[in-house]
Protein backbone atom coordinates (compact mmCIF):
# COMPACT_ATOMS: atom_id res chain seq x y z
CA UNK A 1 0.00 0.00 0.00
CA UNK A 2 1.10 3.57 -0.70
CA UNK A 3 2.54 5.15 2.46
CA UNK A 4 2.40 8.77 3.59
CA UNK A 5 4.78 10.30 6.12
CA UNK A 6 3.46 13.33 8.00
CA UNK A 7 5.55 16.31 9.06
CA UNK A 8 3.25 18.81 10.77
CA UNK A 9 3.14 21.47 13.43
CA UNK A 10 1.18 19.23 15.79
CA UNK A 11 -0.74 16.00 16.13
CA UNK A 12 -4.11 17.75 15.71
CA UNK A 13 -2.95 18.86 12.25
CA UNK A 14 -2.14 15.22 11.50
CA UNK A 15 -5.64 14.17 12.50
CA UNK A 16 -7.26 16.68 10.15
CA UNK A 17 -5.00 15.58 7.29
CA UNK A 18 -5.74 11.91 7.97
CA UNK A 19 -9.47 12.53 7.57
CA UNK A 20 -8.88 14.52 4.39
CA UNK A 21 -6.73 11.75 2.91
CA UNK A 22 -9.33 9.13 3.83
CA UNK A 23 -12.01 11.12 2.04
CA UNK A 24 -9.92 11.96 -0.98
CA UNK A 25 -8.81 8.38 -1.59
CA UNK A 26 -12.11 6.87 -0.37
CA UNK A 27 -10.15 4.67 2.00
CA UNK A 28 -10.16 4.83 5.84
CA UNK A 29 -7.21 2.46 6.18
CA UNK A 30 -4.38 4.30 4.50
CA UNK A 31 -0.79 3.75 5.61
CA UNK A 32 -0.10 7.08 7.34
CA UNK A 33 3.02 7.49 9.45
CA UNK A 34 3.53 10.46 11.79
CA UNK A 35 7.15 11.59 11.55
CA UNK A 36 7.01 15.02 13.23
CA UNK A 37 5.68 15.12 15.85
CA UNK A 38 5.67 11.41 16.64
CA UNK A 39 2.53 10.10 18.35
CA UNK A 40 1.87 7.35 20.83
CA UNK A 41 -1.17 5.07 20.92
CA UNK A 42 -3.01 7.54 23.16
CA UNK A 43 -2.80 10.30 20.56
CA UNK A 44 -0.21 12.23 22.52
CA UNK A 45 3.16 13.61 21.50
CA UNK A 46 5.91 11.14 22.32
CA UNK A 47 8.17 14.03 23.21
CA UNK A 48 6.91 17.18 24.87
CA UNK A 49 7.46 20.42 22.97
CA UNK A 50 7.75 18.76 19.58
CA UNK A 51 4.77 20.49 18.00
CA UNK A 52 5.48 23.89 16.45
CA UNK A 53 6.40 25.55 13.19
CA UNK A 54 10.05 25.67 14.29
CA UNK A 55 10.14 21.89 14.65
CA UNK A 56 8.75 21.47 11.13
CA UNK A 57 11.67 23.39 9.68
CA UNK A 58 14.12 21.72 12.05
CA UNK A 59 13.00 18.26 10.98
CA UNK A 60 13.40 19.13 7.30
CA UNK A 61 17.05 19.94 7.97
CA UNK A 62 17.75 16.59 9.62
CA UNK A 63 19.22 13.47 8.11
CA UNK A 64 16.04 11.78 9.39
CA UNK A 65 14.10 13.76 6.81
CA UNK A 66 16.21 12.49 3.94
CA UNK A 67 16.08 8.93 5.27
CA UNK A 68 12.29 9.12 5.55
CA UNK A 69 12.05 8.86 1.76
CA UNK A 70 13.50 5.36 2.00
CA UNK A 71 10.51 4.20 4.03
CA UNK A 72 7.63 6.37 2.79
CA UNK A 73 6.28 6.80 -0.72
CA UNK A 74 5.21 10.39 -0.10
CA UNK A 75 5.99 12.98 2.54
CA UNK A 76 3.34 15.56 3.48
CA UNK A 77 4.69 18.80 4.94
CA UNK A 78 2.21 21.01 6.80
CA UNK A 79 2.70 24.41 8.35
CA UNK A 80 0.40 27.32 9.22
CA UNK A 81 1.13 30.80 7.90
CA UNK A 82 -0.39 32.85 10.73
CA UNK A 83 3.07 33.65 12.10
CA UNK A 84 4.97 33.33 8.83
CA UNK A 85 6.86 36.53 9.58
CA UNK A 86 8.51 34.71 12.49
CA UNK A 87 10.07 32.27 10.03
CA UNK A 88 11.06 34.94 7.54
CA UNK A 89 8.05 35.15 5.23
CA UNK A 90 6.31 38.56 5.15
CA UNK A 91 2.57 38.60 4.55
CA UNK A 92 2.55 41.72 2.41
CA UNK A 93 4.76 44.04 0.37
CA UNK A 94 4.45 47.62 -0.84
CA UNK A 95 1.58 46.54 -3.11
CA UNK A 96 -0.51 45.10 -0.30
CA UNK A 97 -1.29 41.78 1.32
CA UNK A 98 -0.23 38.59 -0.42
CA UNK A 99 -2.94 36.27 -1.68
CA UNK A 100 -3.05 32.74 -0.23
CA UNK A 101 -1.51 31.42 -3.46
CA UNK A 102 1.35 33.91 -3.30
CA UNK A 103 1.97 33.17 0.37
CA UNK A 104 1.99 29.41 -0.24
CA UNK A 105 4.55 29.84 -3.02
CA UNK A 106 6.81 31.90 -0.75
CA UNK A 107 6.60 29.34 2.06
CA UNK A 108 7.49 26.52 -0.34
CA UNK A 109 10.51 28.49 -1.53
CA UNK A 110 11.58 28.85 2.10
CA UNK A 111 11.36 25.08 2.56
CA UNK A 112 13.43 24.49 -0.56
CA UNK A 113 16.20 26.53 1.01
CA UNK A 114 15.93 24.62 4.29
CA UNK A 115 15.89 21.22 2.57
CA UNK A 116 18.68 22.13 0.18
CA UNK A 117 18.32 22.61 -3.55
CA UNK A 118 20.12 19.40 -4.54
CA UNK A 119 18.14 17.03 -2.31
CA UNK A 120 14.92 18.86 -3.08
CA UNK A 121 15.48 18.30 -6.80
CA UNK A 122 15.75 14.57 -6.10
CA UNK A 123 12.65 14.25 -3.92
CA UNK A 124 10.25 17.02 -4.97
CA UNK A 125 7.87 14.67 -6.80
CA UNK A 126 7.31 12.83 -3.52
CA UNK A 127 6.61 15.89 -1.37
CA UNK A 128 3.00 17.01 -0.91
CA UNK A 129 2.63 20.53 0.44
CA UNK A 130 -0.10 21.24 2.98
CA UNK A 131 0.46 24.94 3.62
CA UNK A 132 -2.55 26.11 5.65
CA UNK A 133 -3.38 29.81 5.27
CA UNK A 134 -3.49 31.04 7.93
CA UNK A 135 -4.30 27.98 10.06
CA UNK A 136 -5.58 24.47 9.52
CA UNK A 137 -8.74 25.41 11.42
CA UNK A 138 -9.66 27.51 8.37
CA UNK A 139 -9.91 24.29 6.38
CA UNK A 140 -12.79 23.18 8.60
CA UNK A 141 -14.99 26.25 8.12
CA UNK A 142 -16.68 24.96 4.91
CA UNK A 143 -18.03 22.06 6.97
CA UNK A 144 -19.84 24.40 9.33
CA UNK A 145 -20.77 27.50 7.34
CA UNK A 146 -22.81 28.10 4.20
CA UNK A 147 -22.21 31.86 3.99
CA UNK A 148 -19.02 33.73 3.16
CA UNK A 149 -17.43 32.64 6.46
CA UNK A 150 -16.69 29.29 4.82
CA UNK A 151 -13.93 30.99 2.81
CA UNK A 152 -12.27 32.86 5.68
CA UNK A 153 -8.56 32.46 6.26
CA UNK A 154 -8.12 34.87 9.17
CA UNK A 155 -9.19 34.45 12.81
CA UNK A 156 -10.63 31.07 11.91
CA UNK A 157 -10.43 29.44 15.33
CA UNK A 158 -12.86 31.87 16.91
CA UNK A 159 -15.26 31.58 13.97
CA UNK A 160 -15.08 27.80 13.98
CA UNK A 161 -15.63 27.53 17.72
CA UNK A 162 -18.91 29.42 17.46
CA UNK A 163 -20.38 26.59 15.41
CA UNK A 164 -18.60 23.74 17.15
CA UNK A 165 -20.10 24.66 20.50
CA UNK A 166 -23.57 24.63 18.91
CA UNK A 167 -23.15 21.37 17.03
CA UNK A 168 -20.80 19.35 19.25
CA UNK A 169 -20.89 21.19 22.58
CA UNK A 170 -17.14 21.76 22.65
CA UNK A 171 -14.47 24.14 21.37
CA UNK A 172 -10.99 23.23 20.16
CA UNK A 173 -8.89 25.90 21.85
CA UNK A 174 -7.13 23.30 24.00
CA UNK A 175 -5.99 21.20 21.01
CA UNK A 176 -7.83 18.08 22.18
CA UNK A 177 -7.07 15.38 19.56
CA UNK A 178 -10.49 13.75 19.85
CA UNK A 179 -12.23 17.08 19.29
CA UNK A 180 -10.22 17.64 16.12
CA UNK A 181 -11.03 14.13 14.94
CA UNK A 182 -14.72 14.73 15.45
CA UNK A 183 -14.62 18.26 13.98
CA UNK A 184 -12.99 17.08 10.75
CA UNK A 185 -14.68 13.67 10.50
CA UNK A 186 -16.98 14.72 7.65
CA UNK A 187 -13.95 15.17 5.43
CA UNK A 188 -13.34 11.43 5.61
CA UNK A 189 -16.38 11.07 3.34
CA UNK A 190 -15.47 11.71 -0.27
CA UNK A 191 -18.69 13.47 -1.23
CA UNK A 192 -18.45 15.91 1.69
CA UNK A 193 -14.82 16.69 0.98
CA UNK A 194 -15.53 17.29 -2.70
CA UNK A 195 -18.45 19.55 -1.83
CA UNK A 196 -16.42 21.71 0.54
CA UNK A 197 -12.75 21.92 -0.37
CA UNK A 198 -12.98 24.55 -3.12
CA UNK A 199 -14.31 27.11 -0.67
CA UNK A 200 -10.92 27.37 1.05
CA UNK A 201 -7.95 28.42 -1.12
CA UNK A 202 -5.20 26.63 0.78
CA UNK A 203 -7.21 23.43 1.21
CA UNK A 204 -7.78 23.57 -2.54
CA UNK A 205 -4.03 23.92 -3.01
CA UNK A 206 -3.43 20.83 -0.87
CA UNK A 207 -5.86 18.72 -2.89
CA UNK A 208 -4.41 19.99 -6.16
CA UNK A 209 -1.00 18.91 -4.85
CA UNK A 210 -2.31 15.41 -4.18
CA UNK A 211 -3.99 15.22 -7.57
CA UNK A 212 -0.79 16.27 -9.33
CA UNK A 213 1.02 13.19 -7.99
CA UNK A 214 -1.37 10.78 -9.75
CA UNK A 215 -1.37 8.50 -6.70
CA UNK A 216 -3.31 5.26 -7.09
CA UNK A 217 -4.75 3.80 -3.88
CA UNK A 218 -6.97 0.73 -3.70
CA UNK A 219 -10.52 1.85 -2.93
CA UNK A 220 -12.70 0.49 -0.14
CA UNK A 221 -16.12 -0.61 -1.37
CA UNK A 222 -18.90 1.82 -0.53
CA UNK A 223 -16.63 4.16 1.42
Amino acid sequence: MISFGLITEGLTDQIVIENILAGYFKNPDLDIRPLQPERDKKDENKFKGYGSWSQVFAYCRLKDFQEAFQFNDYIIIQIDTDVSEEYGIPQHDENGEFTPKELIEKVIEKFKEEIGEYFYSQCQQRIIWAISVHSIECWLLPLYYKDNKKSKFKNCLETLNKELVKKHDFTIDAKNPEYYRKSSKQYSKHKDLMACYQHNPSLTSFLVEIESKKIVVVLEDEW
